[in-house]
């Protein structure tokens, strides 16, 4: 039988507070401190904190503290991104970050999903579905991706969007459910 680590990564429902996923994430936790805590004096500190935490960090990439994710290892982000104030990254399942995106502050990556139904909720139960991001899309300020949608590159996805489904490359996406209102050239 599979452990709960390993349906986790499969995307198969697992249950969230097994002890070898709660050993994870407390590890990751001890390392969100150590990066949100240092000084912005100490640039070479805080690099060394999110390589450490983060699965792939890109040249020239940089994040904002406080930042935050269940695990980090499960985040891969490309060269030359820029991650603002309080983002929330939860990589239950992959968040892939291309080369070149902006994402604004207090945007959230929710990979994980929970079941509708009571008693599978109650009894703590979860899966959850990857994310991806383009090369060059831009994530407004307030911006919600959920678990499952890829957005195609130099995609901008407004302020406060909330992104239910994949959108296309070279699109303008507002709104809640996010819809394409304008291509881009």
């Amino acid at each position: 039988m599979n452990s709960m680590k390993d349906r986790m990564l499969a995307g198969e429902p697992y249950l969230a507070d097994d002890p070898e996923i709660i050993a994870d994430r407390d590890q990751a936790a001890r390392r969100m401190e150590r990066f949100n805590s240092t000084s912005a004096a100490n640039e070479e500190a805080r690099l060394a904190a999110l390589r450490e935490l983060l699965g792939e960090l890109g040249e020239g990439t940089w994040i904002r503290p406080p930042f935050y994710c269940d695990y980090g290892w499960q985040v891969r982000i490309g060269p030359r991104s820029f991650v603002n104030y309080h983002a929330v990254f939860l990589d239950v399942a992959p968040i892939t970050i291309g080369a070149d995106v902006q994402v604004g502050p207090n945007v959230q990556l929710l990979t994980p999903t929970h079941p509708v139904e009571p008693g599978p909720r109650r009894d703590k139960w979860e899966a959850a579905k990857p994310i991806t991001i383009g090369d060059n899309v831009w994530l407004g300020g307030g911006a919600i991706v959920l678990a499952g949608v890829t957005i195609g590159a130099n995609t901008v996805v407004g302020a406060g969007a909330v992104v239910t489904r994949d959108l296309p490359a070279n699109v303008v996406a507002v709104g809640n459910p996010a819809r394409p209102i304008r291509q881009l050239d």
